[in-house]
């Protein structure tokens, strides 16, 4: 147990994990995430989300925005762990390129597989348009977080 703390502590005073980079990115993803998740899924189209039974109730808030702190911390670490070329922004917004395709098979093609959409085309048109919406601000905020640390 403590040689894992030890090797954790070692890897981040190493230099391998950017602190600011890291809370800047957390932080700006939170921001820019759960508003845009509300707005966009409770406020704009509640409707067409509850008639494909994408939630029923009411979303748990909480949870949600739990959710999106780990997601950003994740992402920001695992920017810190690749490599691209070219300006802070150009290498953010090649970082959120990846990271929101994996998010849209995940998200998107799963939850289409998982349940049974009654509209799939648009919810595919929808949430591809969201998270294109999501990651492209990420990519602008992950590499100004960052900076030109790597350049």
């Amino acid at each position: 147990m403590w040689q894992k703390k030890r090797n954790f502590q070692k890897w981040v005073k190493g230099g391998v994990m950017n602190k600011r980079g890291v809370l800047l990115g957390r932080l700006g993803y939170l921001v820019v995430t759960f508003p845009l998740a509300v707005i966009w899924h409770v406020v704009l189209f509640e409707p067409f989300y509850r008639s494909i039974h994408y939630f029923s109730d009411d979303p748990n808030f909480a949870l949600g925005f739990l959710t999106i702190l780990i997601q950003g911390f994740v992402l920001s670490v695992g920017f810190g762990l690749v490599k691209f070329e070219g300006t802070s922004l150009l290498r953010g917004f090649k970082y959120a390129l990846m990271m929101g395709l994996f998010f849209w098979t995940s998200h998107v093609l799963a939850s289409a597989a998982k349940n049974p959409l009654s509209d799939t085309p648009m919810f595919y048109l929808g949430e591809t348009f969201y998270l294109c919406m999501q990651f492209g601000i990420y990519g602008l905020i992950i590499g100004k977080a960052y900076g030109s640390e790597s350049e």
